[in-house]
């Protein structure tokens, strides 16, 4: 086996599932309120801390565990068994042959909705962050 990074590379683990999430390094620095740059240097580090893991999980919508036991092989085999249930699928009734009792589109749907809404929240909490910043300013 010859991987290029080590398994446990937690600044990969972040940015592909940054990548995965469709977000842009700007917009996880934007909501985490520091620089692209920093960004990018996390997602280079190996390690990070624990506070700021917390931080970037919750930016990303996901928890500390996830990004923490991230694999891409982990992933192929998430995205083979949803490709099978998807291909196994009839999607008239959205019934599935291994006995799954939803249409997998269906969450995929809906996930992409709750992260769109999770954006929202941050651009929102950033906007009243910069309208709070310039109430302190003008009071000067």
């Amino acid at each position: 086996m010859s991987t290029l990074t080590k398994p446990n590379h937690i600044g990969r683990k972040i940015s592909r599932i940054r990548e995965l999430r469709d977000m842009k390094q700007e917009a996880l620095a934007q909501a985490l309120g520091i620089s692209q740059q920093t960004i990018s240097a996390i997602e280079n580090s190996e390690t990070i801390e624990e506070e700021r893991l917390v931080e970037v999980a919750k930016a990303l919508g996901v928890t500390v565990e996830a990004i923490k036991n991230f694999s891409e092989e982990g992933m192929i085999n998430y995205f083979n068994t949803f490709n099978e249930t998807v291909s196994n699928s009839s999607f008239g009734n959205g019934a599935c042959n291994n006995n799954c009792t939803f249409n997998p589109l269906d969450k995929l749907v809906e996930s992409f909705e709750e992260n769109k809404k999770l954006y929202e929240r941050l651009l929102q909490s950033e906007k009243e962050k910069i309208e709070y910043l310039e109430k302190l300013l003008k009071g000067k």
